[in-house]
């Protein structure tokens, strides 16, 4: 991870064939493709491999979280349950739905926990999204028994964990849609794009007509002719786009083994470290393995060992002070600072954002570093790097 390590001759020729057509738009001009459809066949190909029925390809992760939500019917005053460790793209697509994200906490999955779902329940709950973080999985099947028991829809913010699995079943399938982030740092990189995947016919359709201003996409070769079912906006991705990534798609397998032996190197050394416990893994070979999470035993330590591992060219997240992944330093949350007014401020039931306190998540992201793990390491590079976790960690 990223992608973008490994560009090469495959994505110059997926972008070379759009280029040489002069269609970069994803649909309609069949006389000009010259059979050219990259996102129609990168659809094809996430199918595939995720084992989903449908799929959909889209501007951006958060495109994707918004045209699904749309899709299934999340909307004003409905409360959709979230964790407080995620990219702020999670709460925001709820939000530009008109719902109310409710904060649930998280356990040493770095996911939410299915044990406190119960806690903020309410009659207004439509939804829980659990967010795959750092390339792993929640305790999928657990939130999955929650959401069928109690009524809810289960839509899975996949974004940062493309090839990751659950006993064999992909991310993303285990809920009425799953998303993904294709954008300039993830795994698969289209330098802008998401993806939505769904095995509901019903969903799929709405997607496709959403992210599209309502096109039906049933007009034929005349894009004048489609009729526009529903209201939608523009989430469309460019052909251009679409090809880069289908080209990044086609090496998934690849980028997954390398990050695997990589991960499993720098794991394996570390695990002598007599103050290191590893993040809680529901299904170790379902990890796409694109960061190392580990705990030390207070607050303090882990932020001395992250200073340290910055100070040895080592430079890994410590999410408890990060501006963009914790709730604790979201202060336009907090504030609920929109460009206009944000329509979840007419809602009777909104949570205190301002003065929330979620204990459980704190106690373990304040003791939690992350390393990412690149593709483009040799082994030489992963000696190095080795050597100055070990350093770091001397007192």
């Amino acid at each position: 991870m990223p992608g973008f390590e490994i560009f090469g001759d495959e994505e110059r020729k997926e972008v070379t064939d759009v280029l040489d057509t002069g269609v970069l738009f994803r649909y309609g001009f069949e006389g000009s493709r010259n059979g050219h459809f990259k996102a129609l066949e990168f659809e094809k190909k996430l199918g595939d491999i995720t084992g989903a029925a449908f799929s959909h390809l889209c501007a951006s992760g958060t495109a994707a979280l918004c045209t699904a939500l749309a899709a299934c019917g999340i909307g004003a005053g409905d409360e959709v349950i979230v964790p407080p460790f995620t990219f702020v793209a999670t709460f925001e697509a709820v939000i530009s739905a008109g719902a109310i994200p409710v904060f649930a906490e998280i356990d040493e999955t770095l996911c939410l926990n299915p044990d406190r779902l119960e806690a903020v329940l309410t009659p207004r709950t439509k939804a829980v999204i659990p967010v795959h973080m750092c390339g792993a999985m929640a305790r999928i099947d657990e939130i999955k028994t929650f959401c069928d028991q109690k009524g809810l829809i289960l839509l899975e913010d996949a974004c940062q964990s493309i090839g990751g699995s659950f006993q064999g079943k992909a991310l993303g399938t285990f809920g009425l849609a799953g998303c993904f982030s294709f954008d300039s740092v993830k795994t698969i990189t289209c330098g802008e794009g998401g993806g939505i995947i769904t095995n509901s016919r019903k969903i799929y359709d709405l997607c496709d007509q959403f992210s599209d201003h309502g096109h039906d996409h049933l007009g034929g070769p005349d894009r004048g002719a489609d009729d526009h079912p529903i209201i939608g906006t523009n989430y469309r991705i460019s052909e251009l786009n679409a090809a880069v990534g289908l080209a990044q798609l086609k090496k998934l397998d690849h980028i997954l083994d390398t990050q695997r032996k990589h991960k499993n190197a720098i794991k394996d050394a570390m695990a002598n470290l007599p103050e290191v416990t590893f993040r809680y893994l529901p299904d170790p070979f379902g990890d796409s393995a694109t960061f190392l999470s580990f705990f030390l035993p207070t607050q303090a330590r882990a932020r001395q060992v992250a200073a340290n591992l910055a100070q040895n060219g080592v430079p890994s997240p410590y999410w408890y002070d990060n501006n963009w992944h914790y709730y604790k330093r979201w202060h336009h949350l907090k504030g609920l600072t929109g460009a206009a007014r944000l329509a979840i401020e007419l809602a009777d039931n909104l949570p205190d954002y301002k003065d929330m306190k979620l204990a459980e998540s704190d106690a373990i992201m304040e003791r939690t570093i992350s390393m990412q793990i690149m593709l483009s390491w040799s082994e030489a590079d992963i000696d190095q790097r080795i050597q100055a976790i070990t350093k770091s960690f001397k007192k």
